[in-house]
This record gives structure tokens, C-alpha cells and sequence, in this order.
């Protein structure tokens, strides 16, 4: 089984048994520990639409394979994966991520996401001025930088040239020589107070004063302009790599070029011919953008010049390669509810967050009942020492006289223990400030962040079905890939004998079919297809025809390769005989071949089949493996359960 398919199962079949214990219809036990008929029920039901094998959808045949997955997680707790530091790490990671989405399922994330949506229809050009200082600057160095851009402000504000005042004295990077230019950005680009800023600074005018983590900054508006829509278009892309290989690219992407004014389809020589294999699949068709989304300002700038659908540039280069670009449509720019779900991410996500993370802690305190016992900087000025802030303090016992609780959330008592023990754990990667009270307050707010979430977290998956069946399902799902990884993946990349051994065996089951060696053609017209077929006669090779009729200023395309008699490459229908074939009509081309041999059926040698003999390698270990899980656990199927089920779950 590959890991795809593993994790496929996961899906299938995990939930909680946290709100099924309580149901007193066992359907079976797996070495005497209950499995209850309401968990099975849910997942059958919830998975029935993606069941692909008919023979699933039968209770017991389903019930056979949700069996081998509560084995495969036995399996795991019995080599303790459960415990492994990797496993933990990772699950902490999802659980937060998976927690977070229903702490920010609230107004300020709505309110947010929305204001986004409306910024994001419009475009600011903006230029600003920068005096850098960090926010645990000492409070003297903070003000001389305030004091810096006010005078600044106060000079653009009388009428100063802003351009001469950012190469002046912006310290920003590279300030003078761009003066501060910032260009077009819309909602995401700058970090949430600078994009606050610039979108409430009027046209024209210069911004009050900003304070961001880089420092103090100013900011004049130029511009606005409507945000363009996304476009839809499909292309062809000839690679290159060098200069070495620039020549060999321009000369194919003419020939292609030269083909489609001669009326060959795009699509069928993107299909063929387009080095950008996710779109060549599509007849060269790309996912809608915007302006900036792509790193090619050039193919931005050309198909945002097109107008009319099937219209098709010149060939264009990029750092890619070189293009022939179709159009195909502008696009109707989305509502906010289209795009409500990707906003609310970005939010959650990004500096916004921290907007979003105010007010969820300030609710969860509000609704926990939080309270605040001690202050912890008197003591910990003195219990922590400097060496702090080089990440080398290290932990010392605080006594039970000493140990004061900090917070209480809920009746839980966090102290000074607890945070002690949190500073140490954290150190490696603790974010510094110049003072160690600043490093102190920043590792504070991050400890009872943390401890409000956690509190959060454990409540959450007490009180609310749907987060517990998730969490249960990625924390099983992480087990059953470790468990299939330790005994069937690993084991089958590792095992060079076994495979060795297996393909020795099955060999009959990997075979070429008949195959031809062959140089194909391709023209526009039949006239010059039978041209072709008359100088391949005359025993011309494919490259000495297609150099002859270049010179005529005609352009085919020549494939040479091994084939197999039912490849896409060779025309429908195509006689696999040695010789020169007959002119076959393929969708807009017409084809000719040259078969130099025709090759019977053999058997594939091992490094050609390798893939493939490892994957079902690997399903027989699994199948060997499963049988071994079978024999070593007893489980036992309540027979009478069963028939209710089945019953209730009949069509």
C-alpha cells in the first residue's frame, strides 16, 4: 500500500471514542479493550461517498478493513510510537493549528478578513521614510527615533519634496537611490499598521506617524487605482537553461510559432510540445492570476495587453524559458463570501493575528475565569540572570516556601515553577531583547499565551464533538504513518535483496509490450506529408528531411524515440510494421513514420520496473504483515451487534 493510500485510510477511518463510550452496543474487541457500533456507524456513513470499491460498501467487507486499521494503531502503541519525541512534536503543531481555527471563529476575524477583501479591490502607490528602532529600545533611544520622524513629517507636511527627504534621511535599505518607492501593494504586501496607514492617508498627503517592529515610519500616498481582475490564459513553454541552451529553445518555440499561424491547434501542440507539463496536460491552460502573482513581470505584462479570447502572442522570453501566450478571458473579480474561508486564514496567520490573539485571550479570560495572583517580575529580575540573554541561564530549584501562583485560569494554578520551567524549555529559541526585563515581558506574554491555550485546548476536546474527532483523527493518522513507514516503506526502500528477490520472481509480470524504434513526423498538410514519406524512401533521415524543407521555409516536428504500440505519441490506429508507413491524420497534423525495428514482447529489466515492483513489493509485505497482526491480537466480532448494524446501515 503507498503512503497515499495510507493516508487515505486515516480519513476513513478514524474518530474519538470519547463520545461513544457511553454506547452499550459493542460491535467487537480488539484484545478484550471495546470497539463500540457508534464510532463504526460514523465512519461508515461519513465515508461511504468515497469508497471506490462497491465490495466496501457491504458492513462486513467495510468492517474488515476498518479491523486492519484498529490493528495498525495496536501496532503503534505496541512499539510506542505514541511516545516518540517526532510524534509528539508534530501532533503539538497540529493541534495548535487545528485549535486556533476555532479560537478565531469569532467577530474580530470576520471584521478583519472583511476589511481585507475591501482594501484588496484597490491598489495604493505609496513612498515612505524609515527610522529604525526596535520596540525593547530603551525608551531614550525610542525617543530620539520619534523625535527624528517627527521633524521629518513636519518638513514633508510643509511642502518638502518627500523623494529628497527619504534619500536624505530615510534608513531604510537602499533609500537613496529609490527615494523611498514602495510601487502598487494592496491588502497582505506591508505588515497591518503600514497597509492601516496607507490605505486612510488621503491621495496626496503624507501619513501621521507609523510604529511597526522596524521603527517610525511616514508614508505618502501617489496613487489609487482599481485593482485589475484576474485574467485566464493558456500557454507553451520551451525551456531553457544557459545560454547553451538558448539557441535550441528560440529555434523550437519559431518552429511551434510558425505551426500555429500555419492553423495548428494551441492546444494539441501545448499537449505535445509544452515543457510546462502541469499545463500541457491542459492544453497549456494556467490557473487564473493577477497582476504580481507571477514571477515573470514580462509574461505579466504581455497577457495583461490581451483583449480578445483565442488572440496569441509572439514569442515572448522569460526567466523560464520562452512562451507563446493564448488568451482566454478576464475574469468577474470574486465576492467576499467566494473568498471568506482564504481571508480568515490569512488572517489567522499573519500580523493580523495578533489583533485576532488580543481579543480571543482577553474572551477565554473573560470566560475561564482568569485571574491574576502575582506579579512575576520582582522576583524573577533577581531568580533569572543576565546570562539570559545569551541563552545559557540555567534552571534552579525554587523552594515550595517561594513557589507563589502567578494566574489562576479556571482552576487551574500556574506558578512560579511553571514559568521557570517554560523559560528553560524555550531558551534555545528565545527572542532576545537589548534589556532582560524587555526579554522577561516578551517570554511572559508568550507563557501565558500558551497556558491560555492549552487551557483552551483541553476544554475544547471535553466539550466539542466535532474538534475531538478531528484531533483524534490526525493524531491516529500520525501513528498509522509511522507504523506503515517502520514496517512496510522503510522496509521495502532498504531491502535491495527482498526486492532483488520479489522482481526475480514476478518477473513474468513486468513486461514491455511489442514495441517499434521509429521517427515520426509531423506536417501541416498532407501534400508535404507525402513529401516527407517519398524522401524517408529514398533513405533520408528525419533530421536531413526536416533541415531540406527549412530551407523551403516549411516546419515539422520530429520525434524519435522507442515506443509501445498503444502510446499516445503514435497516430490512432497506427500499423506497427518496419518500413515506411502511410500518412496518418493526427487531430490538425499530418504524420509519417519511419520504423527501423519492430521489437516482440520481452521482459522489462529491473532498473526500467523499479518503481512499480517496489510499490507492490511493498504490498505484499503489508499483506504479510497484516496476517501477523491478525494471529497476534484477538479480536472478536459480537455477532449480534453486527446484525443490527447491518440492518440499520441496509440501503
Amino acid at each position: 500500500m503507498t503512503i497515499k493510500n495510507c493516508l487515505s485510510l486515516v480519513v476513513f477511518f478514524t474518530t474519538t471514542l470519547l463520545f461513544s463510550q457511553n454506547d452499550k452496543d459493542v460491535l467487537m474487541t480488539i484484545d478484550g479493550a471495546p470497539v463500540y457500533a457508534k464510532e463504526f456507524k460514523r465512519v461508515y456513513n461519513k465515508n461511504l461517498d468515497l469508497v471506490k470499491d462497491e465490495s466496501q460498501k457491504d458492513v462486513e467487507n467495510y468492517l474488515d478493513l476498518f479491523i486492519d486499521y484498529k490493528l495498525k494503531i495496536a501496532a503503534a502503541f505496541d512499539d510506542k510510537l505514541n511516545e516518540d519525541p517526532s510524534f509528539k512534536n508534530d501532533f503539538l503543531k497540529y493541534e495548535a493549528q487545528l485549535s486556533r481555527n476555532y479560537l478565531f471563529e469569532n467577530k474580530v476575524t470576520s471584521d478583519l478578513a472583511k476589511e481585507a477583501y475591501d482594501r484588496s479591490l484597490e491598489e495604493v502607490e505609496a513612498s515612505h521614510i524609515l527610522i529604525k528602532v526596535d520596540y525593547a529600545a530603551p525608551s531614550k533611544d525610542t525617543l530620539v527615533a520619534y523625535n527624528k520622524i517627527k521633524d521629518i513629517r513636519e518638513k514633508a507636511s510643509a511642502g518638502e519634496d518627500f523623494t529628497e527627504l527619504a534619500k536624505k534621511y530615510s534608513e531604510e535599505p537602499g533609500a537613496s537611490q529609490r527615494g523611498g518607492y514602495l510601487g502598487y501593494f494592496s491588502a497582505f504586501t506591508m505588515v497591518y499598521p503600514f497597509e492601516t496607514a496607507a490605505y486612510e492617508t488621503e491621495k496626496g498627503t503624507v501619513s501621521e506617524i507609523i510604529r511597526t517592529q522596524f521603527g517610525y515610519h511616514i508614508l505618502k500616498v501617489t496613487d489609487r487605482r482599481t485593482k485589475e481582475p484576474e485574467i485566464q490564459v493558456s500557454h507553451i513553454m520551451i525551456g531553457h537553461k544557459g545560454d547553451s541552451s538558448m539557441t535550441a529553445a528560440k529555434k523550437r518555440i519559431d518552429e511551434i510559432y510558425t505551426l500555429l499561424k500555419q492553423g495548428e491547434s494551441f492546444e494539441s501542440l501545448a499537449r505535445q510540445f509544452s515543457e510546462d507539463k502541469n499545463s500541457a496536460k491542459k492544453g497549456g491552460e494556467l490557473t487564473p492570476f493577477s497582476k504580481g502573482a507571477l514571477r515573470a513581470p514580462k509574461f505579466e505584462e504581455v497577457a495583461y495587453s490581451m483583449t480578445e479570447k483565442g488572440e496569441v502572442s509572439e514569442p515572448l522570453r522569460t526567466s523560464f524559458g520562452w512562451h507563446i501566450i493564448k488568451f482566454g478571458s478576464r475574469l468577474a473579480t470574486p465576492t467576499f463570501e467566494e473568498q471568506k474561508t482564504e481571508l480568515e486564514k490569512k488572517v489567522a496567520t499573519g500580523d493580523r493575528s495578533k489583533i485576532v490573539t488580543t481579543a480571543v485571550n482577553s474572551k477565554l479570560k473573560e470566560t475561564y475565569g482568569f485571574k491574576m495572583v502575582t506579579n512575576y517580575l520582582p522576583y524573577f529580575e533577581n531568580y533569572i540572570s543576565d546570562s539570559i540573554q545569551k541563552r545559557r541561564w540555567e534552571m534552579k530549584e525554587i523552594s515550595d516556601s517561594e513557589n507563589k501562583v502567578i494566574f489562576e485560569i479556571g482552576n487551574k494554578k500556574l506558578t512560579y515553577r511553571d514559568f521557570a520551567a517554560f523559560i528553560q524549555e524555550k531558551q534555545p529559541r528565545l527572542k532576545v531583547m537589548k534589556t532582560k526585563e524587555a526579554t522577561l515581558a516578551s517570554i511572559y506574554e508568550e507563557f501565558e499565551d500558551a497556558e491560555l491555550k492549552t487551557y483552551f485546548k483541553n476544554e475544547l476536546e471535553k466539550n466539542n464533538e466535532e474538534y475531538a474527532g478531528t484531533i483524534g483523527e490526525y493524531r491516529d493518522g500520525l501513528l498509522i504513518f509511522e507504523v506503515m513507514n517502520n514496517n512496510i516503506w522503510k522496509k521495502a526502500k532498504n531491502d535491495t535483496i527482498g526486492l532483488q528477490e520479489f522482481y526475480n520472481k514476478e518477473k513474468e509480470n513486468y513486461r514491455w509490450k511489442e514495441r517499434i524504434d521509429v521517427a515520426l513526423v509531423s506536417a501541416t498538410s498532407e501534400k508535404v506529408a507525402a513529401r516527407v514519406q517519398e524522401m524517408f524512401k529514398k533513405a533520408m533521415t528525419a533530421e536531413e528531411i526536416k533541415a531540406k524543407l527549412f530551407e523551403e521555409d516549411i516546419t515539422l516536428i520530429v520525434t524519435k524515440d522507442t515506443l509501445e504500440i498503444d502510446s499516445n505519441v503514435l497516430p490512432e490506429n497506427f500499423n506497427a510494421k518496419r518500413g515506411i508507413s502511410e500518412i496518418y491524420r493526427d487531430e490538425n497534423s499530418y504524420v509519417v513514420a519511419n520504423v527501423k525495428e519492430v521489437l516482440a514482447p520481452s521482459i522489462k529489466d529491473f532498473e526500467d520496473v523499479k518503481g512499480r515492483v517496489t510499490t507492490d513489493y511493498q504490498n505484499k509485505l503489508e499483506k504479510d504483515w497484516m496476517e501477523r497482526l491478525r494471529s497476534g491480537h484477538t479480536v472478536k466480532v459480537n455477532k449480534k451487534t453486527l446484525k443490527k448494524v447491518i440492518k440499520e446501515l441496509k440501503p
